[in-house]
């Protein structure tokens, strides 16, 4: 392994917090029931309804957030329905067409900055079903957004709120993909919580493999009515961990003494350092975003160099001679590593 190489390419390239590995190492032979029904998952779904405040919800632990995507939106939608997505929605874009492998199309929309809105939503909507010919359409079964997003924009509680409403209006199904959500919630920008989610959301989940954990999430649904039998869907999606209490151990750790609520603080701080510093050196800033990803603008010329030392994640084009890059810090980020990385950008 290149320890010269700095790693800033995502947010999952590190392992699982200390305390998750020191509670698997000392359960490493225990015997347990299979597949979630063991007493850490019990007690993991019970932390995470405590903190959705929500007593009475379903919660399941999955394996990954793209199982989690085509699992939910499988579950939940019929044979001739789609979902509607931002045009740059992670479902729309980097999970291989799960969604539309299980016979249910993307349907996007434009978005800025990562986000749709209330009025985006409500207009395509409106326009579905005043056309004559909607039967034979694909027709919209529910919303899904992403909190943070793809570009590491947040919603606001007023936005989420008025997303909320359009989809309760419509009586379609809102679902949000929270892979990043710990760092989200911390964001000094935020001023959406868990509980907030429980009441605007009808299916969400709560990320694990890039915030703190080997691998998994944990789909919160508010009201278990909504997906019959969701249990057995994810077994038929092949999301359903055998040893379900590897997942269970995982997020029983994350929501002991509010470590999910804190484990993103450090990565967020840490991006914001990264981001001054390159405004500070005269790059450009693509996509000013309040959490642990930051996109910039970058030569070509100077990304070739920069390739030699820091793994970074490709964005897109910009024009023929630039190309936009992103940096992503994580829970487990250095701070040498990150003031490694500004002696690099200053030169």
């Amino acid at each position: 392994m290149n320890n010269e190489r700095l790693y800033f390419s995502s947010d999952y390239m590190e392992g699982a917090h200390e305390n998750i590995i020191k509670k698997l190492v000392e359960t490493n032979l225990y015997h347990t029931v299979g597949y979630g029904l063991d007493e850490y998952s019990s007690s993991a779904k019970e932390r995470i309804r405590k903190a959705c405040k929500c007593e009475n919800a379903e919660v399941e632990l999955l394996v990954g957030g793209t199982q989690a995507n085509s699992t939910v939106i499988d579950a939940v939608l019929r044979t001739y329905q789609g979902v509607v997505a931002a045009h740059t929605g992670h479902i729309a874009g980097h999970e291989a067409g799960a969604v539309e492998a299980f016979g249910h199309k993307v349907l996007t929309i434009p978005g800025k900055l990562g986000k749709i809105d209330a009025a985006g939503i409500k207009s395509y909507l409106k326009d579905f079903y005043n056309d004559d010919n909607h039967d034979h359409m694909v027709n919209p079964g529910m919303v899904y957004i992403s909190m943070p997003t793809e570009y590491g924009t947040l919603y606001t509680l007023k936005e989420l709120t008025a997303i909320s409403e359009v989809c309760r209006e419509y009586e379609i199904p809102l679902f949000l993909d929270g892979a990043r959500l710990a760092y989200a919630l911390a964001s000094e920008e935020n001023d959406v919580t868990l509980p907030d989610l429980a009441k605007l959301c009808d299916i969400f989940y709560i990320g694990g493999t890039k915030c703190g954990a080997f691998m998994g999430e944990a789909v919160v649904v508010p009201n278990p009515k909504l997906i019959p039998h969701f249990f057995t869907t994810i077994k038929q999606h092949g999301a359903l961990f055998a040893k379900g209490r590897i997942l269970g151990i995982q997020f029983d750790e994350l929501f002991k003494d509010d470590l999910y609520l804190n484990i993103g603080k450090n990565a967020v701080k840490y991006a914001m350092r990264i981001k001054n510093a390159l405004r500070e050196n005269g790059y450009e800033i693509f996509i000013d975003t309040p959490t642990n990803q930051v996109f910039f603008v970058i030569s070509n010329k100077e990304m070739k160099e920069l390739a030699k030392k820091v793994e970074f994640g490709f964005w897109e084009k910009y024009d023929e001679d630039h190309t936009v890059i992103r940096f992503a810090t994580s829970w487990a980020t250095k701070e040498e590593d990150v003031e490694r990385l500004l002696k690099v950008i200053k030169r």
